[in-house]
């Protein structure tokens, strides 16, 4: 029997576009080790993982989209020993709707799937009606972010699935910038439904899912209590709506997978942890120098990830050419892609910058364990970081983060200037706030006698997901209670 049910279009190591995809693969884990028997359903992509994987149809059935009735199939996991995620996993077989490369970007464009919205819509109507068939329905659906966000609907108002009406919705924003919003004139993509509650669908005059999650799901969370708070002051015209809906509201702040994310055993790294933390990171940090050319000398601040707005990565370019042109000190190294301009850019700059800055535009999980392993410094320079995974991940391997004070970020780095300092902070997203960051940090690894303790100590810090497992379980104790 399925308790907790976790619907999304992401799932790690299924398929992964960000920091969705490291949740939805890491808390359903935590929640069955808590004795909450948890799954997952997310759609059948056509990646490398899902599809080496043997699958079992356990449910056919036809969906209708607009004019057209579509197929679908449901497929459970195969568990084998290499396989095993710690928890069931399900995926919805939609052909001609999700068998293709990327999870929301064609790879060979650079731009997102036309379809987005009817893949969605399918997706979600897919999973309802296999848990009307099931028959020992979930106890709790959680959904999470607009892809999920009209099931909280669907489930009360489309004619349908009515039944499952009284089954409680647990809706979780992991990044709010995107609202899935599509026009009215677009309405019978959806099955029918009461009209007289049309009202739900709209938002600024479209259909909009993510505000439709808000107002139709029980309980509401977002991935870190000061990302709450942003969304309530600044979220792109729903700020009154989550203010209206805040008695519901929860902010939880999101932890890692200790297991995946684990020094002494990771197959990533050049040295796995031992006794000594210098020589872990000396290894570490030598592998960094074999694959990226910089000065050994100087400390190395690294950012990874998406090469996009919202992660600050426009402010990066004039940073690390003012810093290097300062006489300042330091090596900067860049993992991710994104913008093409951006690309174009750093391509640039590592001729320019010879021995001080060097780049991978590219996805590589396990150069970014190992640039988490032997980096001094993290650069997280964030537009908006609901939550932020890539800091955690950084104190567990001992590489201190450069943070802005924004959303779950600002809930889970101390500055240096406080108690126990965890990080360098800044507050305001300017090219000159981040350079007296970097600026701080650089003087901070200078003093070797404050350093290479505070690198043995942030270790320490706990983001497990037990913790963060615990306060879900409480929002599903009051749903099934």
């Amino acid at each position: 029997m399925i308790e907790i049910l976790h619907v999304s279009a992401e799932c790690y190591p299924a398929a992964k576009a960000g920091g969705l995809g490291d949740v939805v693969g890491a808390l359903p884990k935590y929640l069955n080790q808590a004795k909450a028997a948890t799954a997952v359903i997310l759609p059948k992509y056509y990646t490398k993982w899902l599809d080496q994987q043997e699958w079992t149809e356990i449910y056919r059935g036809v969906l209708r989209l607009a004019h057209h009735y579509i197929p679908f199939a449901i497929e459970q996991l195969e568990i084998k020993e290499d396989n095993d995620l710690g928890f069931p996993l399900f995926v919805v077989n939609i052909p001609g709707k999700f068998d293709r490369e990327g999870v929301y970007i064609d790879p060979h464009t650079g731009f997102g799937w036309k379809d987005e919205t009817e893949r969605a819509i399918c997706f979600q109507q897919a999973v309802l009606y296999w848990v009307m068939a099931m028959q020992d329905k979930p106890k709790v659906i959680h959904c999470h972010d607009h892809h999920t966000g009209l099931i909280p609907f669907m489930m009360k108002h489309c004619y349908e699935f009515n039944s499952l009406h009284m089954i409680p919705t647990v809706f979780t924003i992991h990044n709010g910038e995107y609202h899935g919003a599509f026009s009215w004139e677009r309405i019978s993509l959806l099955p029918f439904f009461d009209i007289n509650v049309r009202g739900l669908l709209d938002w600024g005059n479209s259909i909009n899912p993510l505000a439709c999650a808000i107002k139709c799901c029980w309980k509401l969370t977002t991935v870190s209590p000061g990302y709450l708070e942003e969304l309530q002051l600044k979220s792109n015209g729903l700020e009154w709506l989550l203010n209206h809906e805040s008695p519901k509201s929860h902010g939880i702040l999101n932890g890692i997978d200790n297991e995946v994310w684990n020094p002494k055993t990771d197959k990533f790294i050049a040295k796995k942890l031992g006794r000594s933390v210098p020589a872990y990171k000396k290894a570490n940090k030598a592998a960094i120098l074999e694959r990226f050319n910089v000065r050994p000398d100087l400390p190395i601040f690294t950012f990874i990830g998406r090469l996009v707005g919202e992660k600050g990565a426009q402010l990066l370019p004039d940073l690390i050419s003012r810093f290097i042109h300062s006489g300042f000190e330091a090596a900067f190294v860049i993992l991710g892609t994104g913008d093409p301009n951006l690309h174009r850019v750093f391509a640039e700059m590592k001729h320019q910058f010879q021995g001080y800055f060097d780049v991978a535009l590219e996805y590589n999980e396990g150069l970014a364990h190992q640039l988490y392993a032997g980096s001094d410094f993290l650069l997280m320079p964030s537009k908006v970081e609901p939550c932020g995974l890539n800091q955690m991940y950084a104190l567990r391997y001992g590489t201190v983060p450069v943070v802005r004070s924004i959303g779950g970020l600002k809930n889970s780095i101390r500055d240096i200037s406080e108690e126990n300092g965890t990080g360098v902070r800044f507050d305001h997203f300017t090219t000159y706030d981040a350079f007296i960051a970097v600026q701080r940090a650089t003087e901070l690894y200078q003093n070797q006698k404050v350093f290479a303790p505070m690198v043995k100590r942030i270790m320490k810090e706990d983001f497990s997901w037990e913790r963060s497992a615990k306060d879900y379980l409480k929002v599903y104790g009051s749903l099934m209670s």
